[in-house]
């Protein structure tokens, strides 16, 4: 899984493997890589979802153990885009689990963690998850875009053009933040599914998008492009 590596330079194009549990990646896998990332000086990238649910505390610990213990930077994406280097981690999360992520608070402060939250459908939230993303900003977290209602991006642009995708999905997930008061710099798949004609369209908006790594397997195609 090389693509979740990121060693400097302008890649605009990142991605992350999936911490939660049914990503079936091993608690030794994962140390191991957090390892290389600190051995090479590295950034890995790593994401879940709901803190508790989709994602065990214990899992999320151990990871944030190991990269505290083996000296990694807690980086974000606006970090990876103003060309932060390793050796890092670069942790999100991703969709709209607000009341978990504010669960998780105490956690990343035990650690020392900054992290990045992609947020999808933030016209749907109540003022209630809104008071809450705005406290994790204020913790020094990111808050990020993840469209505005999580369609797999290449069909709805296969079907109905890349210019509605952007109009409908993408543009609108940026500028409700943005009015918001959050310095959006990122903005990640739903699903992780991306084309290069969506990576530049995209890129004229934020400095990085983020995909999706997969584990090998032979009935899954990577949509990483490194």
């Amino acid at each position: 899984m090389n693509g979740i590596f990121y060693d400097g330079g302008d890649r605009r194009v990142h991605c992350g493997a999936n911490l939660d549990e049914k990503a079936k990646l091993s608690t030794a896998d994962l140390l191991d890589a957090l390892d290389r990332a600190a051995d090479r000086g590295e950034v890995i990238e790593l994401y879940a979802h709901a803190p508790g649910r989709t994602v065990s505390y214990e899992r999320l610990e151990t990871v944030l153990a190991r990269a505290r213990d083996r000296g990694l930077a807690f980086l974000t994406y606006a970090e990876l885009a103003a060309r932060a280097t390793g050796p890092g981690i670069a942790l999100s999360f991703d969709d709209r689990s607000t009341a978990e992520w504010t669960d998780l608070r105490p956690t990343l402060m035990m650690f020392g963690a900054r992290v990045t939250f992609f947020v999808s459908g933030y016209g749907y939230l109540d003022e209630t998850g809104r008071a809450q993303l705005r406290q994790l900003a204020g913790d020094g977290h990111e808050i990020a875009a993840h469209s505005v209602n999580h369609l797999r991006a290449p069909p709805y642009v296969e079907e109905n053009g890349l210019g509605p995708y952007l109009e409908t999905e993408v543009v609108p997930s940026i500028a409700i933040l943005r009015d918001e008061g959050y310095d959006v710099r990122s903005f990640a798949y739903p699903f992780g599914a991306r084309t290069s004609e969506l990576d530049d369209a995209i890129l004229a908006h934020v400095a990085i998008v983020r995909s999706i790594e997969f584990p090998y397997s032979a009935s899954i195609q990577s949509t990483c492009p490194n």
